[in-house]
């Protein structure tokens, strides 16, 4: 990005230019003669009156050298090389599976992560855990709107359900036995953390009862076999947002705990969900997070499969889902400007209860509560609104059985995909497997040559004149997604322009990135189909 590029960024926005970049998630669409203008709602921040909290303030990425506004005097794109690293390096987190006897039996060899914030604060989140007592591990992406709440809960509380989910009779009975006579419980997942990942002890022990009640239905359900996979990431997902809806409109003697329901019931999150066991992938999908897998084909290329479908007004799936759903007199107006009602873009979320619940209810919630203008809870009630509810938080779950040609599963948030297409990510990561081996012995010259064999020893040739900076892959994407100019290659000054847009201007450029790369280990998958 040259100069004049940059120094125009900043003369539109001081000269209230309307700039065709990125919108945000919740929107309102106001008529006004003959043109149509968005209006941003949940856009402005209040600082928080003593004795609130708010879920929007637990986390929070490096924020150095972010402008707050375009109406500082001296403002400047300027950023060192060490500087963008700091920044875009904030966020990692990398974690590689424990070889057992010189050997690695998990299919799953490591992953890589982390995040770069556009809102302030970030209402993206992830997770990721291994399974202690069922087999596999998991990974989630979060992509929150309206603030952080929903999916700050969401990415707490949804592998804990899922996990449940898959417990057999006897362990369910076996937990329930321990906590009704006060004795320590057996953890159910080893989780993955950031260092910046913040837990409050009042919340959890309040999650934690509901989720209890949670497996005392599972075992109402006296079903010995249990439920399958699927069925348990569907039923997770339904009850959490359910949990969700119901911790709102329960009666809290605690205002904190309540401002915090009130908060994540009236946010909203989309999560993607993978789960790996051996070569069992699920992937449990609500909303327009995204799940691609990338597979090394046996002629040398790389090829891309798609694991999830976006949810929202540009899938054919979703608009006749929701005509079903719905009276034929509300066709037209279920989706307004390729928005939900003309308010949401994903047809499917956690939270969000405006677009679930019926009008009287959350009237009377609200007129219950505090000030929900300091928590940041607008009230509105979209026109057309009849016959709730117009959002489900039911997750569309894909399975694929993994081959040894598999060799990473990329899940990010669409702040990602709005940069970089499915094929252009995948190409990137096997690029930068490229660039790690050339650091091992080179390979022989092998016979017969084919086409995707030279098309490696070129990416290998060209990437000894040019290593990555990044030796985590999620921050190689992302520094690739918000830097990168017409010829797929970084541009330093376009980078450092898209670091420093302040927070007045940087959510119309991009949006909050999220990225999490699974390795799959080819050795353990094919060790699987020798032996089976």
């Amino acid at each position: 990005m040259s100069r004049t590029v940059s120094s125009w960024i900043l003369s539109s926005a001081r000269n209230s230019i309307v700039l065709q970049g990125k919108g945000r998630r919740y929107s309102i669409c106001i008529p006004n003669r003959n043109k149509v203008k968005w209006k941003l709602v949940f856009s402005k921040t209040r600082p928080y009156p003593a004795g609130s909290c708010s879920l929007d303030s637990t986390f929070s990425l490096c924020r150095a050298f972010r402008h707050t506004s375009t109406e500082e005097e001296h403002f400047s794109f300027q950023l060192s090389p060490a500087q963008i690293n700091d920044i875009l390096r904030a966020g990692e987190l990398s974690h590689k599976m424990l070889n057992l006897n010189g050997r690695n039996a998990n299919s799953v060899l490591r992953f890589e992560s982390n995040q770069l914030a556009s809102n302030s604060p970030i209402e993206d989140r992830r997770s990721a855990a291994t399974c202690l007592q069922t087999a596999g591990m998991m990974f989630g992406v979060f992509d929150g709107h309206a603030g952080a709440a929903c999916a700050q809960a969401v990415s707490k509380r949804l592998l804990h359900y899922i996990a449940v989910s898959l417990l057999p009779r006897q362990s369910l009975e076996e937990i329930e036995l321990a906590v009704e006579a006060m004795k320590p419980v057996r953890p159910i997942l080893q989780w993955h953390r950031h260092p910046s990942d913040m837990e409050y002890q009042e919340i959890t022990s309040q999650y934690f009862e509901n989720l209890r009640v949670y497996w005392q239905h599972l075992l109402d359900l006296d079903t010995e076999l249990g439920l399958s996979l699927e069925e348990a990431m569907i039923c997770a997902f339904k009850r959490l947002d359910s949990d969700i809806s119901l911790e709102v409109q329960a009666p809290h003697e605690n205002e904190l705990m309540r401002n915090i329901a009130l908060q994540v019931a009236f946010s909203g999150a989309t999560a993607c969900v993978a789960h790996v066991d051996g070569v069992h992938l699920h992937v449990a999908n609500t909303g327009d997070c995204r799940a691609v897998l990338g597979v090394h084909e046996e002629d040398g290329t790389w090829s891309t499969l798609p694991l999830t479908r976006d949810h929202n007004a540009y899938d054919e799936f979703e608009i006749r889902r929701l005509k079903r759903e719905h009276p034929r007199s509300e066709e037209k107006t279920l989706f307004v400007n390729d928005r939900l009602l003309g308010i949401l873009m994903p047809s499917r979320a956690f939270g969000d209860v405006q677009l679930k619940w019926s009008k009287e209810l959350q009237h009377s919630i609200l007129e219950n509560s505090c000030d929900v203008e300091a928590l940041n809870i607008y009230q509105y009630v979209p026109p057309n609104y009849h016959t709730p509810p117009y959002l489900t938080a039911e997750p569309e779950v894909t399975y694929h059985k993994l081959r040894s040609k598999d060799k990473f599963l990329v899940i990010a948030s669409d702040g990602l995909w709005e940069m970089l297409s499915n094929e252009q990510v995948v190409k990137l990561v096997a690029g930068h497997l490229t660039e790690l081996s050339v650091q091992k012995p080179p390979l022989t010259f092998k016979k017969p040559v084919n086409l995707g064999y030279m098309h490696n020893l070129l990416l290998q040739r060209k990437s000894k004149g040019l290593a990555s900076l990044d030796q985590n892959i999620a921050t190689h994407l992302i520094r690739h997604a918000i830097g990168s100019n017409e010829y797929g290659e970084v541009d330093p000054e376009k980078l450092a322009a898209m670091l420093t847009l302040p927070d007045d201007l940087a959510r119309m450029y991009r949006d909050d990135i999220t990225v999490t790369v699974v390795y799959f280990n080819s050795e353990a998958i094919e060790n699987y189909y020798r032996n089976h």
